[in-house]
C-alpha cells in the first residue's frame, strides 16, 4: 500500500482508465478535422456515376452514388466504424474493406457490421452535367 492507501494494482489500474480515456477523446476528434466547405463544389460528373454504383472521390473523402437512374447521393467516405476509406460502391452497397461494414447507396444506413450509424450524408443537386453540394 502507498501512502495515500491504494495498492500497485489500483495505481496501474487508474492509469490504464486514464490512458483508455484520453485514446478515446483522442479518436472522437479524428473525424472533426476542419474541411474546407463542399457547397457549391461540383464532385463529380453525372456521366462519371454509373447507376448501381457509384464514385469515390478520394482526396474530398466523398462518395457519390446513382442508386436508381437520375437520383444522385452524396455521404463521407469515411466508415462510421473505425474511419477507414470505403470503396467505390457496386451493386448498391458501399462497402469498407478494413472490418466488412456495408452501407445503401440510397441513404448511407448501415446494413452490415460492424458498423451501425449511417455514413453522414451531403445534399446534392445536379448543374449541367455536374453533381454540386449544396
Amino acid at each position: 500500500m502507498s501512502e495515500n492507501g491504494l495498492g500497485r494494482r489500483e495505481m496501474l489500474g487508474a492509469a490504464g482508465v486514464a490512458a483508455c480515456g484520453l485514446a478515446l477523446a483522442a479518436c472522437g476528434t479524428e473525424g472533426a478535422e476542419a474541411k474546407p466547405s463542399l457547397k457549391g463544389k461540383v464532385l463529380v460528373k453525372t456521366a462519371d456515376v454509373p447507376v448501381g454504383g457509384g464514385k469515390l472521390i478520394e482526396d474530398l473523402k466523398v462518395v457519390v452514388t446513382q442508386p436508381t437512374e437520375g437520383v444522385y447521393k452524396a455521404f463521407s467516405a469515411l466508415c462510421t466504424h473505425k474511419g477507414c476509406q470505403v470503396s467505390t460502391p457496386k451493386d448498391n452497397v458501399i462497402r469498407c474493406a478494413c472490418h466488412g461494414s456495408e452501407f445503401a447507396t440510397d441513404s448511407g444506413k448501415a446494413t452490415k457490421g460492424p458498423a451501425t450509424a449511417p455514413l453522414a450524408s451531403f445534399h446534392v443537386k445536379v448543374e449541367g452535367d455536374g453533381i454540386v453540394v449544396v
